[in-house]
């Protein structure tokens, strides 16, 4: 062993002349310690299980004993019970032995007095009352009982058999029911109801609990019930639905706000649901009473009532379109849903939509204001539009002729109407879809104010509050904006609103509407607006044409007073006067421009010319101070050949619109009426219009001559300074069956339109609107 140690110091120290660190010598002498004292550490470990393991052993004897003690003491518990159940027996046959046993008694004596008629009375009356001394005795013995059976329920919290108890035993007393007992009966009605108000506590305690279960509660309504409780069991039951709900409804309200457009959904599917279990429930448990349907209608009528609150509370801010959106979401699942209460006996879709209405008027009211604001905005706004080719398409063809800004406001309103029509559901529609219709008429309506004011002329352009980005100076402009206006009106906004006016046609041709027909009127609307737009640029052109930039009229009495001479001779091919001669220039060259800029779009042209030159000739029919010189005493009078010039003009004026191709009822009866006019004011003078005046053929003829002499150039027409140039832009045709003015075939005989149909053929452009 010397020798081991030995070795092993020498390989702990190898060197003796070397110096060892103190940190090794600690090294070392601590693994030495901890190789003599480990031994000691593990052995200390083992006693400790083994006390441990000896603390089990005995716990576990413990613990099986006491279960042995326990099933021992529950067997003990069965027995008893079941001896007392059978003592109970027992009890009861004693009882109904004995009560044989009274009763027969009671019947032999009643039997013996009947044989032995010699007993006196007083000995009957003593006998009688001795038995009904035993019979109360004994009866008052029962209630003790049955009194201190059903204490002892109560105070062990059974309260189904103690309510079973005192059920049964008003069924067997009938008198414990009614009103008037005898004194002896009275005590133990008052304590039966003593008893029943415990009971009724009871319950109600336990439906009131928050953590309260189904079952629970229904054993405590059925209770009630029993007891005679039936509103208050039906109070109870209603109460615990609507804190059921509450419940529910604080659970999801906190996330409404990450779900803006649907949240609106599930709330009502949370109420709905719950009003739908409600009725099954009390259909259930209280039966078919009116009183109770009455009672449950009432309740659901405030639910819906705080559900709509609770929707207009979460909504998202009203001019956004999420909450168009949620609220048009709204409207359809409480719709479908009121309609599936319906098999249920509730009818309460009359009463959303009251509740419903000035919540979604409120949404469409904002949300159209804020499209107004965008469509006044439309020039400033760097908005994208992404419109899908069908709806950019036909816009796109105005671009080479006008500003590009003008198309871009167009498709940019089209996409603010777009937008809104698409957050719409089917019911939505179904019930506001007249109210959104009226609404995008004047939605429309502000954007024809816009175009409007890009037709301004300059001397009203300096009273604009508001600047415009855009204006049509040209004639291509003007012609664009005019077109676009149109395409806008019958092809694009008709498009975008097909779908309401389909689920509106459907509701109404199924018979489940009786709504005035919404679609038409809203073209008439969207027509009124276009006319709008058309008749602002006919009185410009027409401004334009009668005043020069000077502000002097062109067309004035003068032009007739000063024409010398006796006849308009034929021979020389009269020609109708200067101003007349410009406007048929100018039509001409609008019809040229037009036919550029509104290519395909012929009726358009058509009616724009034809509205034009009608303008013309109704402001001189209504110009006082032409007529003033003409009429007044004073002034020169009107010469045979002013007046056959004026009579020529009228011709060429309506000859000139059949040769276009957009003959009018109006222009016709205008000119008529001007016509008459003047040869009155002729006749006034003493002059006779007869001898003056030829036949209205020769005034036919010299119209057609003079507008054939027109188109090859042998007119004066040029001659008419550049001053005298007239802005003239098109106009939107309306449409043959809605619109004020449309083009049929009728074809008429009167001398004034006597041209040969084969030679000038075409449709005759009629006006009723005028």
């Amino acid at each position: 062993m010397k020798m081991v140690e030995s070795s092993e110091e020498e390989e702990d120290f190898p060197s003796m002349e070397s110096i060892t660190p103190q940190s090794k010598i600690d090294t070392v002498y601590q693994s030495k310690t901890e190789k003599a004292t480990q031994p000691l550490g593990i052995r200390k470990i083992c006693f400790e299980l083994l006390d441990l393991k000896d603390a089990v052993e005995n716990l576990c004897s413990n613990t099986r004993t006491k279960y042995l003690a326990f099933l021992r003491l529950s067997d003990e518990v069965v027995e008893m019970k079941h001896e007392l159940n059978e003592l109970q027996k027992h009890i009861s046959a004693q009882g109904i032995l004995v009560q044989d046993l009274i009763t027969g008694v009671s019947q032999e004596l009643e039997h013996w007095s009947r044989t032995n008629g010699e007993d006196s009375g007083a000995d009957a009356d003593s006998r009688a009352s001795i038995v009904k001394s035993t019979v109360k005795s004994e009866s008052d013995d029962r209630r003790t009982r049955f009194l201190e059976h059903v204490d002892v329920l109560l105070a062990e919290h059974k309260i189904v058999e103690a309510i079973h108890v005192v059920d049964e035993e008003e069924r067997n007393n009938p008198e414990l029911k009614q009103s008037g007992d005898a004194d002896d009966c009275s005590t133990f009605k008052s304590a039966v109801s003593d008893r029943k108000a415990l009971l009724e506590n009871q319950l109600i305690e336990i439906s009131r609990q928050p953590s309260v279960g189904v079952m629970e509660l229904k054993m405590a309504l059925s209770g009630l019930l029993k007891l005679g409780k039936g509103p208050l069991a039906h109070h109870i039951f209603l109460k615990s639905y609507g804190s059921r709900l509450q419940r529910s409804l604080e659970d999801f309200v906190a996330l409404c706000p990450c779900y803006p457009e649907t949240y609106s959904a599930t709330l009502s599917n949370l109420v709905f649901t719950m009003i739908s279990s409600a009725t099954k429930e009390s259909g259930l448990m209280f039966g078919d009473n009116p009183a109770y349907g009455n009672k449950v209608v009432q309740w659901a009528e405030w639910e819906i009532e705080s559900l709509v609150r609770l929707i207009k509370e979460n909504a998202p801010s009203s001019e956004t379109s999420s909450a168009l959106r949620a609220a048009c979401v709204c409207v359809q699942t409480t719709l479908n849903l009121c309609s599936a209460l319906e098999a249920q006996g509730l009818r309460l879709t009359k009463l959303l939509l009251v509740l419903l209405q000035p919540y979604v008027e409120e949404v469409l009211e904002l949300n159209f204001r804020r499209a107004r604001k965008r469509v006044v905005d439309l020039v400033g706004s760097e908005e994208s539009t992404p419109l899908s080719p069908r709806f950019a398409s036909p816009l796109s063809t105005f671009v080479t002729s006008s500003d590009r800004v003008l198309v871009d406001c167009g498709m940019r309103f089209i996409f603010v109407v777009k937008e809104i029509v698409e957050q719409l559901t089917r019911l939505a529609i179904l019930h506001f879809g007249g109210n959104i219709l009226t609404r995008i008429a004047h939605l429309f309506d502000k954007y024809i104010d816009l175009l409007v004011k890009a037709l301004t002329g300059p001397t009203e352009d300096d009273n604009l509050k508001e600047p415009l980005a855009f204006k049509a100076e040209t004639d291509c402009q003007q012609l664009a904006l005019l077109g676009t206006a149109c395409t806008m009106a019958e092809e694009l906004l008709p498009m975008v609103v097909s779908r309401i006016w389909n689920i509106l046609n459907e509701s109404r041709e199924s018979g489940g509407s009786t709504a005035p027909d919404h679609p038409k009127e809203w073209r008439r609307q969207i027509q009124h607006s276009v006319d709008k737009l058309r008749d602002h640029f006919c009185r410009q052109s027409v401004l334009s044409f009668i005043y020069s930039r000077d502000g002097e009229t062109r067309l004035d009495a003068q032009i007739y007073l000063d024409v010398k001479g006796q006849d308009l001779s034929w021979e020389s091919g009269p020609l109708p006067s200067l101003p007349f001669q410009a406007l048929f220039g100018k039509l001409q060259q609008l019809g040229a421009v037009a036919g550029d800029v509104l290519l395909g779009m012929d009726k358009i042209q058509k009616v724009l010319l034809a509205r034009l030159t009608e303008t013309v000739v109704m402001w001189l029919s209504d110009e006082q101070e032409f007529w003033g010189v003409l009429e007044h005493s004073s002034a020169p009078p009107l010469r045979p050949l002013g007046l056959q010039q004026l009579v020529l003009d009228m011709h060429f004026t309506v000859e000139m619109a059949r040769f276009a191709g957009y003959p009018s009822r109006h222009l016709h009866k205008i000119s008529s009426d001007i016509i008459a006019r003047a040869v009155k004011a002729f006749s006034a003078r003493g002059m006779d219009p007869q001898s003056t005046l030829p036949e209205d053929e020769w005034f036919v003829e010299a119209a057609k001559g003079a507008i054939n002499k027109l188109l090859i150039g042998g007119g004066s027409a040029s001659d008419i300074s550049d001053d005298d140039h007239i802005i003239i832009l098109e106009e939107e045709e309306e449409e043959s069956d809605e619109s004020p003015s449309s083009l049929s075939g009728i074809e008429t005989e009167e001398s004034f339109a006597s041209a040969r149909m084969e030679e000038l053929e075409s449709p005759v452009l009629t006006d009723s609107e005028n």
